[in-house]
């Protein structure tokens, strides 16, 4: 016999893990590394080359404009795209990526006239292709920056060869894509009111406005009655009208009459031109009986209001009134009323008719809406929806240009405009400061006694998103798409994309009636923009409009941009090039540009059609919920007025990322979190890991605090795939059957397969929450609370030879590589660092596929079992845990409870298994009897006491567990008899040190 006591360190005897993978993760030195090794071995290409049998999973990138340093939304969009295309890639599809960026439109431009502002220049005096190409060395810059912050998040895409919509070919094809609206007769000029941008000097579409609350002049005006057309039926204020002639001499039957509106924009008084009105709102006469005013209506006057509004509006204006009759809708839409303004600068003479509008309501103002159809959408509508009726009326239908493109008032508003004594009056001025346009609206309507009231109101009001000022509604000859002019198969272009939308799957399902109800709603879409960087509208049309549709022009048109880009156009002689021997008609050059929105829903035909590593349509389009009147939008109605048809199949929509406390991020605040500042600070998989753990269908926050709970988080994953890495430097990759695996190891194949199923569905759904989640649990609570601990004991001290060993190891190994590559769409960084450590010879974790599943690991009969086997293991921990807490014991090792199980299904479920192991005891003894009063309970698993005992026997030297056998074996008189077999084993192979 060997006397070995004191002789041998056992600690050097177990197999406890061995790994280089560090605890602290290091993120912001380490990742930089991945992102160097991905470029020098051209990850990207790589993935295109092992994929290229397989087919095709699209997600075509939604381009930011090329203008600044990436913030936390694109951080967020970008971590999503990825996460989408890597987890397709690794699910046996050939999942490609490319970035796009959009370089045209006013974003771009803004910064350059800003730079000529600053060294006091005026971008007009510059050659037109000169300020282009500071435009386009502009983006160029910055597509350069944004494209490393963008892989620095781990983004894998073709940054090498990304699509740009100021590349050539992209621009001749978004020409291209114009021109098949103008061939088709979709493309129209038209004069409507357009929300326009003083400051910046051009139209602007609804995506391309903010609203911000102001507070502005809200006025009630007096129109006076002037006649009713004769026949109106029936009798209002005593006067039988039926009889009435069709003429103004009924207007003396009027004295003193009035109808009253109210507006939140004075300056819109000189367009007006009608009066609106419900036939669902109940009317009423009343005269004024007392008033206490400076000025505005006064005792005898009688005025028309809706009935719900006019002791508000007669509140307003300091006045008492009597209602007098009902004034029915047949009668008011038999009045013509004169101008307020009638007398001003020899205009405003003509008669103001009262038009029915659906738009009309009672909830505010008077019943009554002032309509000017050059500045207003729904004003536009009625009046257009009643000009055949008003011209043959003897009504003038055509629509002044009351405003200029500076915001000044034109001879259209006589007597404001350029006929004023000091100049004509202005909205808005350079600065998007307010004119003084109000004041002088508002001071000729008092000189005319036509001011019923004014206040100020406090409201939300449409503002240029880039320029940050307030925008006008102005009447302007632009370009237009029609939205319901058939196009000749019995559709129209909205029709068409109501269809779409219907056909589109749409994440989450809001989405759907979001953007249904943008286009349900949608006006004709206004092309054109009165700008320098952009796509022209490059047509040649008369005077009337008309567009020539020359398709020899055309081509050479095509032809150029492809070559030389859209510079051609303004280049010096391209009319004469473009027209050929056409030059000599009285065909115009357009230099209207187009919406850049335009241009962004065009990628899908220069990007998925024209790329052969692409394809049309896409399987997904991902972004912000504000691209519903985006994005999403414009590229919904380019395709259907070109193709027919959506050219995407599923739209996945996010939410915006707010502060801690659910406000929005402002610098002014100081409450933003830039992605640039986690990422130095934490590492890009901490970031991503938030977008991966929060509900980014709505709205997310974001900040130090929900940082570090992340923080928190990846640790524990961390230590956990740490500890799986340490164990498996014990692997010798030996396989046991499943038939022979024990029960604990089968059941962690089942939750393996359970967890397949999860994984591959939210990957599908785009709910990475739900994965997420369920991988955290599943790696804090089921493997580092219960499988590995109980699992310890085999692995580090059982013999080379033990099964249970081999089949722990086996499994460690299943459950490694499922949830690693589970895992690297999300943490690309962690997983690949983890998977080179583990298989040194790999390329990247991120070449792998998912791994199949077998399906005999489905074993729900084993899982029920164990769900039961693991409620009486609670009550067991929870026993020891307050044994701890009161030192009564160290380790649960130092105890050896009595388990009362009194429910015989429970009792049935732990029969056979070693049941001191599971809960990770030294002994346990297990029996029907009843309990003692005193024994634990839980108050959620009926059936189940324990009475706390503390382990009899001696502690083992080697595996610390109180057994009964320690020094059975004399050459190991310090260790239990598995750990001396264990010992001899080692010793027998020469890996016991002495």
């Amino acid at each position: 016999m060997t006397d070995t006591t004191g002789k041998i360190d056992y600690s050097k005897t177990l197999n406890l893990p061995q790994t280089e993978f560090p605890m602290r993760a290091g993120l912001p030195a380490r990742e930089p590394q991945f992102v160097a090794r991905w470029e020098e071995m051209d990850l990207y290409r790589k993935l295109r080359e092992d994929a290229k049998d397989r087919p095709l999973y699209v997600l075509h990138d939604g381009p930011p404009y090329a203008n600044g340093n990436i913030h936390i939304g694109h951080a967020l969009n970008k971590i999503l795209k990825d996460v989408i295309t890597r987890s397709f890639q690794m699910r046996g599809y050939n999942s490609n990526y490319v970035p796009g960026w959009d370089c045209h439109g006013l974003p771009i431009e803004w910064k350059i006239e800003e730079q000529y502002r600053a060294k006091g220049l005026n971008k007009d005096e510059v050659p037109i292709n000169e300020f282009r190409k500071e435009c386009r060395e502009f983006a160029t810059h910055w597509i350069k920056v944004q494209a490393e912050e963008f892989k620095r998040l781990g983004v894998t895409g073709d940054f090498d060869n990304p699509y740009l919509t100021m590349n050539f070919h992209a621009e001749s094809r978004i020409a291209g894509e114009l021109l098949k609206f103008a061939r088709s007769g979709q493309l129209y000029r038209g004069s409507k009111p357009v929300m326009w941008s003083v400051v910046e000097r051009t139209a602007l579409a609804e995506a391309e406005v903010e609203y911000q609350d102001v507070e502005s002049d809200m006025i009630w005006v007096k129109f006076p009655i002037k006649y009713v057309i004769g026949g109106a039926g029936p009798a209002w204020g005593g006067l039988d009208l039926s009889d009435t002639p069709t003429n103004s001499e009924t207007s003396k039957l009027f004295p003193g009459y009035s109808i009253v509106i109210w507006t939140t924009t004075p300056w819109t008084i000189p367009g007006n031109r009608a009066i609106a009105f419900s036939k669902r709102v109940n009317y009423g006469l009343y005269k004024v009986t007392a008033a206490e005013n400076e000025f505005g209506p006064q005792p005898g006057e009688h005025l028309v209001f809706a009935d719900s509004l006019a002791g508000e509006c007669g509140a307003k204006a300091k006045i008492e009134l009597e209602r007098l009759y009902d004034v029915p809708w047949e009668v008011l839409a038999a009045a013509r009323c004169s101008h307020p303004l009638a007398g001003l600068g020899g205009g405003y003479e003509f008669d103001i008719p009262l038009l029915a509008g659906d738009h009309v309501t009672d909830d505010a103002g008077t019943g009554f809406v002032h309509t000017a159809p050059s500045h207003g959408r729904e004003d536009f509508d009625v009046w257009m929806e009643n000009a055949r009726e008003l011209e043959a009326r003897g009504i003038d239908s055509s629509i002044p240009f009351p405003v200029d493109d500076a915001g000044f008032f034109t001879k259209d508003a006589p007597g404001f405009g350029p006929d004023r004594e000091g100049g004509a009056a202005r909205v808005i001025d350079d600065n998007g400061k307010k004119g003084d346009a109000n004041k002088a609206v508002i001071e000729a309507l008092i000189a005319r006694n036509m001011l019923f009231a004014r206040g100020r109101l406090k409201h939300s009001y449409p503002h240029s998103w880039r320029s940050k000022k307030p925008v006008i509604f102005r009447n302007t000859p632009q370009w237009f798409v029609y939205m319901d002019k058939d196009l000749g198969d019995g559709t129209t272009l909205r029709s068409r994309s109501l269809k779409a939308i219907d056909e589109t799957r749409f994440v989450p399902s809001q989405g759907q009636t979001r953007l249904r109800s943008m286009i349900e709603d949608k006006p004709d879409w206004v092309l054109s923009r009165q700008r320098a960087w952009g796509v022209p509208i490059c047509v040649f049309a008369d005077e009337n409009g008309n567009v020539l549709k020359d398709e020899a022009v055309n081509q050479r048109i095509l032809d150029a941009f492809e070559a030389e880009g859209a510079d051609a156009w303004f280049a010096e002689g391209a009319r004469e090039r473009f027209l050929g021997s056409r030059a000599n008609e009285p065909w115009q050059q357009v230099r209207d540009i187009l919406d850049v929105w335009f241009d962004s829903g065009s990628t899908h035909a220069f990007t998925l059609e024209d790329r052969p590593d692409m394809k049309w349509p896409a399987d997904v389009y991902l972004e912000g919920s504000d691209q519903h009147r985006g994005w999403f939008h414009s590229s919904l109605i380019e395709s259907c007025g070109t193709r027919g048809r959506a050219p995407y199949d599923t739209v996945v929509t996010h939410g915006f990322t707010m502060d801690e406390q659910g406000k929005k991020m402002s610098k002014s605040l100081g409450n933003t979190v830039t992605p640039q500042d986690v990422i130095k600070d934490s590492g890009a998989d901490i970031l991503r890991l938030w977008v991966m753990t929060t509900d980014y269908w709505e709205d997310q926050r974001l900040g130090k605090s929900i940082l570090q709970t992340n923080i928190d988080a990846y640790r524990k994953l961390r230590n956990s795939i740490r500890w799986m890495l340490g164990t498996l430097a014990h692997d010798d990759g030996e396989t046991i059957a499943y038939a022979d695996l024990p029960e604990l190891e089968r059941l962690m194949l089942h939750r393996l397969a359970e967890l397949d199923e999860v994984v591959r569905a939210g990957y599908d759904a785009f709910d990475f929450k739900r994965i997420a989640r369920a991988l955290i649990d599943f790696m804090n609570v089921e493997l580092s609370a219960f499988y590995f601990d109980i699992r310890k004991d085999a692995l580090y001290c059982d013999a080379p030879s033990s099964v249970r060993r081999k089949a722990a190891l086996q499994t460690v190994r299943q459950i490694f590589d499922r949830v690693t590559t589970w895992l690297a769409p999300m943490l690309p960084f962690t997983t690949e660092e983890a998977w080179l450590d583990r298989y040194p010879g790999a390329v990247s974790i991120h070449l792998e596929q998912f791994r199949d599943t077998p399906a005999e690991w489905r074993d729900e009969e084993l899982a029920e079992k164990w769900r039961k086997v693991r409620s009486v293991r609670r009550v067991v921990t929870g026993a020891l845990e307050l044994e701890r807490a009161d030192k009564r014991i160290g380790s649960s090792l130092e105890a050896a409870p009595v388990v009362h199980v009194t429910d015989p299904a429970l009792m049935e479920a732990i029969q056979g298994l070693d049941f001191a192991e599971i809960c990770i005891t030294s002994d346990i003894t297990v029996t029907d009897e009843a309990p003692p009063a005193n024994a634990f309970t839980l108050d959620d698993v009926d059936g189940v006491a324990v009475v706390p005992v503390r382990a009899t026997g001696v502690k083992c030297a080697r595996s610390w567990r109180y057994t009964h056998d320690v020094g059975s074996d004399p050459e190991f008189p310090d260790v239990s008899a598995r750990d001396a077999a264990a010992l001899r084993e080692l010793k027998a192979l020469g890996r016991l040190a002495a």
